[in-house]
């Protein structure tokens, strides 16, 4: 419990302690006699916060049932591209919501940050390689597990790694990388590695530590830290309009709000 309310007073710190969102709760959706399917496609980061609110969602909106598509959200991205039926987009970074707003699948004007999150470093329960600090993912022969570069998570990594060449030496980031034995499509598969012992390290967002509190971690200082901004937006092709800007207005709302922080997530500002 005391290593939860560290992470989550963590993050709130990082992100300047933003208050939480006022809008009202959205109401319920008008009642129709077809049932509604809602495809949300979100970040991998949000699988346990979403799942949580999609029930929530789904109690206020009983003739709705939110199906939602969790990966990375550069590949979900290139799904919406090819033609994937998505109603709503929620990213763990602007850039692919940018390149879809460029692309005419969303309206600039309906894309919102609605959290931030940050950065930590997991290691399995029993610890075996003996890390304690930063410094020692620089450690001769450990086993670090990090996304891929095109996933958020992945160049957050590589961008707080840079950040402590400054204070570790300039040659810290390539020590780190030489002992990166796998780099993956999303963070929740880097956990998994963690927690099945096949790595002794990964750098993941704050709120999946808090959905792991079996492993241990490592805190990266804010002078350190990224803060990853997550914009949230009903995709042009929608046939569910009114569903996917209502499940949006629920995200936003304090019921939808409190979910995310309870996972560690932080407001936006």
């Amino acid at each position: 419990m005391k290593r939860i309310l560290y992470l989550l007073f963590l993050t709130g710190l990082i992100t300047g302690c933003g208050s939480a969102m006022t809008q009202d709760p959205a109401p319920p959706l008008l009642a129709t006699d077809e049932a509604r399917l809602l495809h949300v496609f979100a970040a991998a980061s949000l699988t346990d916060a979403f799942t949580e609110i999609g029930k929530g969602f789904k109690a206020a909106n009983p003739g709705v049932t939110v199906e939602f598509n969790f990966a990375g959200s550069q590949a979900l991205r290139t799904q919406i591209e090819e033609g994937a039926p998505a109603d709503v987009f929620a990213s763990a970074n602007e850039t692919e919501m940018d390149t879809l707003i460029t692309n005419a699948f969303v309206a600039a004007e309906s894309s919102r940050v609605f959290l931030r999150n940050t950065l930590v470093v997991i290691l399995p329960a029993d610890n075996s390689a003996g890390l304690e600090k930063l410094e020692d993912l620089a450690m001769p022969g450990i086993k670090l597990v990090l996304a891929a570069e095109e996933v958020p998570v992945g160049k957050y990594a590589q961008q707080a790694l840079d950040t402590m060449n400054g204070s570790f030496g300039a040659d810290f980031k390539d020590k780190v990388l030489a002992n990166v034995v796998s780099k993956e499509d999303n963070v929740k598969q880097i956990v998994a590695k963690v927690q099945l012992g096949e790595a002794d390290a990964g750098i993941v967002y704050t709120s999946d530590a808090i959905a792991a509190p079996e492993l241990k971690i490592i805190e990266i200082p804010t002078e350190f830290n990224v803060i990853a901004q997550y914009p949230i937006a009903a995709l042009n092709q929608s046939f569910n309009k009114d569903a996917a800007e209502a499940f949006i207005a629920y995200v936003l709302s304090p019921d939808g709000q409190a979910v995310l922080q309870k996972w560690g997530f932080s407001p936006a500002q």
